[in-house]
C-alpha cells in the first residue's frame, strides 16, 4: 500500500467513491466487519450539500488481499497513514470526517498527524479498548433481520486470516493516551444502549479530548445505527453539519 500511496493508486485500490459536488468534503469511514456500502442509507442526503467520500479499508473483502500486510497493519497508525494518503491524493483539506468504530480512533490519529486535513471529527461508536463483538446479532442490537443479514454477509466475505488479524488489532488496542493530543473539534455519537460499547466511553472521551467535544446520544439500540437507525443518525448529522 505504501507504493500505491506514492504513485496515487491508493484511490482505486481502496474502492474510493465520491458523490455530490459540494465545496466541503464529508468523509465516511466504515468500521471492522463492514465496507463502504454500510453508508448507503446516509449518502443521498448529505451528497446534496457536500462532496461525500466513501472508501474501503485495506482489510475489506472488496480490496485485493495482496495489499494487506499483517505486520504493517498491526496498529492503527498504518490505517491513519492510508487515510492521510487518500485525502492528499483526493486533494481535499478541512474535511468533516465520520469514522465508525475503529475508524473513529484512526481518524483521531490522522488528525494528530495532519490536523489541517480535518475541520471536524464525528466519532461514531469509538472502541479504543477491548470491547468485543461476539456476533452480528450483538452488533446490530435490535431485531432488524435485513440489517443483521447485510452485516453477516460482509463479515462472511472477509478472508479468515485477515479478519482474525484485524480483530486482534481492533479489539485489543488501547489508544486512550492519544486522546489529549486531538485538537480538532469532535462530536461523539453513541446509542442509548450498545452491547459492545457502553455510554460511559463516550463521556470519558469527551473529558480526555483536548479540543472542543460534545456527546450526542441516539434513542436506539445497537452498534451500527447507520443500518438500524439511519433516520435518527441523519437528524443528528444534519444538526452537526448545520443543514436545515
Amino acid at each position: 500500500m505504501e507504493a500505491l500511496c506514492q504513485g496515487g493508486g491508493i484511490v482505486q485500490a481502496l474502492n474510493t467513491h465520491v458523490y455530490g459536488n459540494g465545496t466541503q468534503t464529508l468523509v465516511l469511514a466504515h468500521g471492522f466487519g463492514s465496507d463502504h456500502t454500510v453508508w448507503h442509507f446516509l449518502i443521498p442526503f448529505p451528497a446534496c450539500y457536500f462532496k461525500v467520500v466513501v472508501f474501503d479499508w485495506v482489510y475489506s473483502p472488496n480490496v485485493d488481499p495482496k495489499f494487506y500486510d499483517p505486520k504493517r497493519y498491526s496498529n492503527f497508525s498504518a490505517y491513519a497513514d492510508d487515510l492521510v494518503c487518500l485525502l492528499n491524493h483526493l486533494n481535499v483539506s478541512r474535511t468533516v470526517y465520520m469514522g465508525h468504530s475503529m475508524a473513529a480512533m484512526v481518524g483521531c490519529i490522522a488528525s494528530i498527524q495532519r490536523p489541517h486535513l480535518f475541520q471536524h471529527l464525528i466519532l461514531l461508536k469509538n472502541n479504543f479498548t477491548n470491547w468485543v463483538s461476539s456476533s452480528a446479532t450483538t452488533a446490530i442490537g435490535v431485531n432488524d433481520t435485513s440489517a443483521i443479514t447485510e452485516f453477516e454477509n460482509i463479515l462472511g466475505r472477509m478472508k479468515p486470516r485477515i479478519a482474525v488479524s484485524v480483530a486482534r488489532v481492533a479489539f485489543l488496542s488501547d489508544y486512550r493516551g492519544l486522546l489529549p493530543q486531538v485538537i480538532v473539534p469532535c462530536s461523539i455519537i453513541q446509542s442509548r444502549k450498545d452491547f459492545i460499547i457502553p455510554k460511559s466511553v463516550a463521556f470519558y472521551m469527551k473529558k480526555q479530548l483536548r479540543g472542543p467535544a460534545k456527546v450526542k446520544i441516539l434513542s436506539t439500540e445497537g452498534h451500527i445505527p447507520q443500518l438500524t437507525a439511519y433516520s435518527l443518525l441523519l437528524k443528528v448529522i444534519k444538526k452537526l453539519l448545520h443543514i436545515k
